[in-house]
C-alpha cells in the first residue's frame, strides 16, 4: 500500500471521528459513505496522476476535499473566500474524482483508460451549472384532458394560452451553504418580488448543515418577501425536520405563512386561489395524505394549488384532491442529460418524477429543478430553476376576476 494510500485512509477515519464526536452517528455515517467513496477513487486513480506534472495540484485538492468534510461538522456559514479557496475546489475535486472511479478501477486493473482527464472536464461544466441560474417561463393548463397513469406531461404550447393565467414563483431547495449564499437566495427573492406574481410558494428544504447556525441566515435571505406578505406560503421539506424551529423562525420573520398540514384561501390579485401545505412524512405517507385530505376537503370553485416537497407522495395524492400540486426534492435529477435535449435524469432509475410537468388524471404535478442543491456535490447535465409558473385555469369561472 502506497503512502499516498495510507494518509488518505487515515484521513477518511479522521473525517469520520470528527463527524462522530461533533455531529453524532447519523452525520458520521453520511461522511463515511461520502468521504469513503472519494476515498477509494482517489487512491484507484492515483498512479495514473503521479507520473506527471498534475500531481502536486492533484495532492493539494485532495487535501483541501478533506478540509472542506472536516469543516462541514461544524454548522456554519463561511465567508465568500473560505467558499472560493476550500468549499468550492473540494465540491468540484470531489465530483471530478467520484466520476472518475471506472477509470480508477481500470488503472488498478493495469490498463490505460481513455480520456482520463473527462471527469474532470464534465465536473468543470457541474461547476458552471451549480452557480448559474437563468429565467423561465412555464404554461401549465389546468383543463379536462385526462391522462391514464402518471406521466410527463406537455406545458401548454404558445398558440394555445388564453385568458390571463395565475402567475406562480416557486422556490425550491434553495439550500442554503456553498453554493447558495445568503446574498445569492436574497438576490433570488429580489427578482421575485419585482416581478410581482399572483403567488410566491416556497416547496422546502430551506438550509443545509451550513447554514443550520441560526435563524439569521434564513431570516436575511428571505427578506425581500416580505414585501408580498399574505401572498407568500411555505411547505417543509425533509432537511427542514432537522431544524423546524430555525426554519419556522426565518419564514415567520418575513411574513411568510408555513402551512403544515393546512389549508387556506389565499387573496390575490387573479382571484381567490385555495392553497394547500402537506408536510413532509418518511413513514405512512398515503394514510396521512388522506388524513390531512379529509380534514381540508376541496371547496368548491375554487383553483386548489398544493405543495408537497417529495415528488414520489404524490401517488398518495386522491384523484381530484388538488389541479396542481408543486413539488421539489429531487433537484431535477442534479445528474442527467437536460442540458443536451434529454429528459433522463438519475431519480429515473427508481420510477420518481424527476422534473418538470406530470400528469394523473385531470390533475397535474409539477417537479421544479431546485433553486440550488445539496448530496452528490455539483449539478451535472441538469441546470437550477428560476421560473414564473403561468397557471391557465379552463375549469369553473375564477371566484374573483381582475379588473
Amino acid at each position: 500500500m502506497s503512502a499516498f494510500t495510507l494518509v488518505s485512509v487515515g484521513a477518511w477515519l479522521l473525517v469520520i471521528a470528527n463527524a462522530a464526536v461533533l455531529r453524532g452517528r447519523l452525520f458520521a455515517t453520511f461522511g463515511a459513505i461520502i468521504a469513503g467513496m472519494y476515498t477509494l477513487a482517489a487512491t484507484s486513480l492515483a498512479p495514473l496522476v503521479q507520473p506527471t506534472p498534475l500531481w502536486p495540484i492533484y495532492v493539494g485538492l485532495h487535501a483541501v476535499v478533506y478540509a472542506h468534510l472536516m469543516f462541514l461538522a461544524r454548522p456554519r456559514m463561511r465567508p465568500l473566500l473560505y467558499r472560493a479557496l476550500i468549499s468550492i475546489p473540494a465540491s468540484f475535486f470531489l465530483a471530478g474524482t467520484v466520476l472518475s472511479l471506472p477509470w480508477g478501477i481500470a488503472v488498478r486493473l493495469g490498463l490505460s483508460p481513455w480520456v482520463p482527464w473527462l471527469p474532470y472536464a464534465l465536473a468543470v461544466i457541474g461547476l458552471w451549472q451549480s452557480l448559474t441560474i437563468k429565467l423561465e417561463d412555464v404554461h401549465i393548463a389546468i383543463d379536462d384532458v385526462a391522462v391514464a397513469g402518471l406521466l410527463r406531461h406537455r406545458p401548454l404550447a404558445t398558440k394555445d394560452r388564453g385568458e390571463r393565467p395565475l402567475r406562480i414563483v416557486q422556490i425550491s431547495d434553495p439550500h442554503l451553504g456553498p453554493f447558495m449564499s445568503v446574498e445569492r437566495l436574497r438576490k433570488l427573492c429580489e427578482r421575485a418580488v419585482q416581478l410581482n406574481p399572483d403567488l410566491v410558494l416556497l416547496t422546502g428544504d430551506f438550509l443545509t448543515m451550513e447554514s443550520q447556525e441560526h435563524e439569521g441566515h434564513l431570516t436575511e435571505a428571505l427578506r425581500p418577501l416580505a414585501a408580498l406578505a399574505g401572498r407568500t406560503f411555505a411547505c417543509r421539506g425533509n432537511h427542514d425536520l432537522e431544524v423546524p424551529s430555525l426554519v419556522a423562525a426565518g419564514l415567520a420573520a418575513n411574513d411568510i405563512r408555513l402551512l403544515i398540514d393546512e389549508a387556506v384561501v389565499a387573496e390575490t390579485p387573479w382571484g381567490e386561489v385555495e392553497v394547500l401545505g402537506l408536510d413532509f412524512v418518511r413513514r405512512n405517507r398515503s394514510e396521512h395524505i388522506q388524513r390531512v385530505m379529509a380534514r381540508y376537503p376541496r371547496q368548491p370553485g375554487y383553483l386548489r394549488v398544493a405543495m408537497l416537497h417529495d415528488p414520489g407522495a404524490f401517488r398518495h395524492v386522491p384523484e381530484g384532491a388538488a389541479d396542481l400540486v408543486l413539488s421539489g426534492h429531487t433537484h431535477g435529477g442534479q445528474l442527467g442529460f437536460l442540458s443536451v435535449g434529454g429528459t433522463w435524469t438519475v431519480p429515473r432509475i427508481i420510477d420518481m418524477p424527476d422534473h418538470g410537468l406530470w400528469a394523473r388524471g385531470k390533475d397535474r404535478l409539477y417537479v421544479h429543478r431546485g433553486t440550488g442543491h445539496y448530496g452528490f456535490p455539483l449539478r451535472l447535465g441538469v441546470p437550477a430553476e428560476e421560473s414564473v409558473i403561468h397557471v391557465h385555469w379552463r375549469g369553473a369561472a375564477r371566484p374573483v376576476q381582475e379588473s
